[in-house]
This record gives C-alpha cells, sequence and structure tokens, in this order.
C-alpha cells in the first residue's frame, strides 16, 4: 500500500507567521529525494528555497503559485515510491539509476516524527538529493479551493485583468479556462463599434511580502526617529581617477570596482573620529548603545522591494575583500534571495541613488540604525579650482574654472543623540577622503 507525507509549511527560521509561494519546482509524478527543491516561499524579509523533508512520488501541489499560507499548512502531498518504479515518469528527464537508489530509509521519518515541527534547517545531506531538471509550474487547477479549472497562464492573466474566473465562461469542453477566454472576454466584439473594455485602467496588487514589512519599518522610522539631513556637494575627480587606476590593477581583477566602494570605505574611516554615528538609540532600555563593530548595510532595489544587505564588520576588511562582499551582497540582493541573516544587525546604511541620476536626497533612517548616508549622481560640472594650495578663498587667487566629477553627499541621522556637529564632522571626513583618497592617511 503506498502512503503518503504531507509537507507543512515550515518556521524559516525568521520569526514570522506566515508565507506566499512564489513557483513550484516539482509537478505531480516527479519522484524526488530529500533536500530536493520543491518551490520558492516569499516571507517578509527574503525569498526562500524550499528543500523537501522527504522522498518520492509528489502526489499534489495543495497550494497555488500567489497563494498566502499560515505556518503549518500542508502545502504538497509526497507518496512513497511503488517498489516496480525503478524510474521518474515519463515527464521528469533524471536517468533511472538515480531514482532506483531509494530505500525506505530515505523515504520518509515514522508518522511520529512527522508531526515534528520542520525548519529549514538539517534536512539531511545535499549529496543524496536527485539531480534533475527544475520545473516552475502551478498548482492544479482547482487547487486552494477555488473550485475553478483553469490554466496557469490563465490564473496569472487574470490576476493581471482582475477578473474574476467564476464570471469566465469557458470554450473547452473539459471545462478548464484559458487565456484565449480571457482575450476573447476582454476584446471589442467584431460587430460593434463599442470597446468591450474602458481604453487605460488601473491594477491592484495586494501589499504583503518584503514590501509590506520594509513600507511598515519606514513608517515606524521616519515618525519615531526626529531625522535631520544635512548635505555637501564634493569635486570627486580623484575618487574617479582612483576607480580608473583600480580597475587596471591585478588585485581587483575579480572586483567590480565603482566609486561606492571608495565611498564605503571612507564611511569606515570617517566612523573613527566620530564613533557617535554608528550607535544607536535603546528607547526601551533609555540607552545609548555603541557599537565596536560596523555592519554596513547597502540599499538595494529589488522587483519584490527594498533590501538592505549588511556586510558584517565591514570595518575590519581590505579594500580587495570590502569590494568583493559588497559585489556579492548587492548580486544577491537583485534576485530577492538575500538570506534574513544578512539583513538583520547592521549598524549603518549607504543608499546609492547616483544610478538613477538624482543629484541627492533626504533618505529615512534603517530601522535599528542611528544614520544613513545617500551617495548621488557624478556629473560633469563646471568647478572652480586652484592651482594653489594657500590661496585666499574669493580672491581669484589662482583660481579658474575646469571642467570635474562633481557629486552630492546626504547625511540623515537620529537627532536625539546625534547632534549637527557630530553630523557635519563626520560628513566632512567622508567628502574629504573622496574629494581626496590620498588624505584617508590621516585617518
Amino acid at each position: 500500500m503506498v502512503t503518503s507525507n504531507e509537507f507543512k509549511l515550515p518556521d524559516v527560521g525568521e520569526g514570522l507567521t506566515e508565507a506566499e509561494i512564489v513557483e513550484w519546482h516539482v509537478a505531480v509524478g516527479d519522484v524526488i529525494k530529500v533536500n530536493d527543491p520543491v518551490c520558492d516561499i516569499e516571507t517578509a524579509k527574503s525569498v526562500v528555497e524550499l528543500p523537501s523533508p522527504y522522498a518520492g512520488v509528489v502526489q499534489e501541489l495543495l497550494v497555488e503559485v500567489g497563494t498566502e499560507v499560515q505556518v503549518g499548512t500542508p502545502i504538497i502531498r509526497i507518496g512513497d515510491a511503488p517498489a516496480e518504479t525503478s524510474a521518474p515518469s515519463a515527464e521528469a528527464s533524471a536517468p533511472s539509476a538515480e531514482t532506483s537508489a531509494l530505500s525506505p530509509e530515505t523515504s520518509g521519518p515514522e508518522p511520529e516524527e512527522a508531526e515534528k515541527p520542520l525548519t529549514l534547517v538539517g534536512y539531511g545531506s545535499k549529496e543524496d538529493a536527485v539531480v534533475r531538471r527544475n520545473r516552475t509550474v502551478s498548482a492544479p487547477a482547482a487547487a486552494a479551493g477555488t473550485g475553478v479549472l483553469a490554466k496557469p497562464t490563465a490564473r496569472k492573466l487574470a490576476r493581471d485583468l482582475g477578473v474574476d474566473l467564476a464570471t469566465v465562461t469557458p470554450e473547452r469542453d473539459d471545462g478548464v479556462i484559458t487565456t484565449a477566454d480571457l482575450e476573447n472576454l476582454t476584446a471589442a466584439p467584431a460587430s460593434s463599434t463599442e470597446p468591450a473594455a474602458p481604453v487605460g485602467g488601473e491594477r491592484r496588487e495586494p501589499i504583503k511580502g518584503l514590501r509590506k514589512q520594509m513600507g511598515q519599518a519606514m513608517v515606524d522610522s521616519a515618525f519615531t526617529v526626529p531625522h535631520v539631513t544635512v548635505w555637501t556637494t564634493v569635486d570627486v575627480t580623484r575618487t574617479s581617477e582612483l576607480v580608473a587606476g583600480l580597475k587596471a590593477n591585478r588585485d581587483f581583477a575579480e572586483v567590480r570596482v565603482s566609486p561606492l566602494l571608495i565611498v564605503a570605505k571612507a564611511t569606515l574611516l570617517a566612523m573613527r573620529r566620530t564613533p557617535i554615528i554608528n550607535s544607536w538609540w535603546d528607547e526601551a532600555a533609555q540607552e545609548i548603545v555603541f557599537k565596536d563593530y560596523v555592519n554596513l548595510g547597502i540599499a538595494a532595489a529589488t522587483p519584490r522591494g527594498l533590501q538592505v544587505p549588511n556586510v558584517k564588520g565591514a570595518d575590519r576588511m581590505s579594500l580587495v575583500d570590502l569590494g568583493t562582499a559588497i559585489n556579492e551582497l548587492t548580486a544577491t540582493a537583485r534576485t530577492g534571495k538575500t538570506p534574513p541573516a544578512d539583513q538583520t544587525g547592521g549598524t549603518f546604511t549607504i543608499t546609492n541613488i547616483g544610478p538613477f541620476g538624482i543629484d541627492g536626497g533626504a533618505p529615512i533612517i534603517n530601522p535599528g540604525e542611528s544614520a544613513i548616508l545617500s551617495v548621488g549622481a557624478i556629473k560633469r560640472q563646471p568647478w572652480v579650482v586652484s592651482t594653489s594650495s594657500t590661496h585666499r578663498v574669493g580672491t581669484g587667487e589662482d583660481e579658474r574654472i575646469e571642467p570635474r566629477d562633481v557629486c552630492t553627499l546626504a547625511l540623515s541621522f537620529d537627532h536625539r543623540h546625534i547632534d549637527g556637529e557630530a553630523g557635519s564632522l563626520f560628513l566632512a571626513d567622508v567628502a574629504r577622503i573622496v574629494g581626496d583618497p590620498s588624505t584617508a592617511l590621516l585617518f
């Protein structure tokens, strides 16, 4: 007799109680092993790949893509591989030699063990996972209690159009709604001069997951922390020259070097002279917490909202290591799959708005921190320069106008414990280093 196990949505270790099914990587009939990825889920912090705790045959996908479910909800049913089955179904591409290795020991825990709460930590050895093609599929047509049969592409199109599938009459004999049914519904009738639907319209997206969590965090920060922002505009031509030189340096061959790296290093050096920038106001304890380490956050825009992964111990890194860490964090963040551990514990954040062509702004402090630095676009602009380091400002002595690389830096800080002097001195130090990187030797 073939038995089955229901895999319940596990606690992914973030203290969260719900998640959304983003993609299925398996289909009904697939033969899988322990730790095979079955789906991607999105929590309020990140997108996580969910591995299977059971081995066997996928019997049923219990939740549709796009559905938000509570921890502990069954999401997939996996049955034991039949004894006479030594290979995956005809749809699967894995060789039969791989699935013949399935044994009673890997077919799932005993019934009493199946009731234990599952987490994403310790599902078993990755080496045991079968190598096979990943498949992105939607849940069965009538899953999640919708009672409506529809192709996965039709469900997505219906969501985009704001159409209730229950109101659509399918043309197929089996009653399955297709994209053609939806297109016919919204198309203008051939015999009518009036459009079937108004031109233009609106589209709604539920506020959930990462965007919901970040939105609430920004509201909490903006209305509980008294923000003050100071600006300075800097000639960063020498930083541009340094970046060009580092790109040609073999030590940086594997690093994507940009002005952001120099700004990050300048920030870490400037904190040595103004350590209160790296502190935090603990309202509950009524204490100012000074950090003797810097976990440097780099704000990154992703399709699912803003993420702020941070480089742990950035102040102890060489320039090469810092550049490598920033590159890896931002690349992962753009996929929306930054692990929760990389998004917590930050002490200071840099937001780089320059790539969007924006000169500057007043950023909101990331929760749990006390300051954030905004880096604007580097633009070629006319600038007053001097051939002498001793000329008197404003006299015109030894001065001329030249095209230079210019950038605006803006610092927002918590004015409860960081006063204007400390904030201004810190920003001036950052500006001095990016204006002339050789001054870093003084810090």
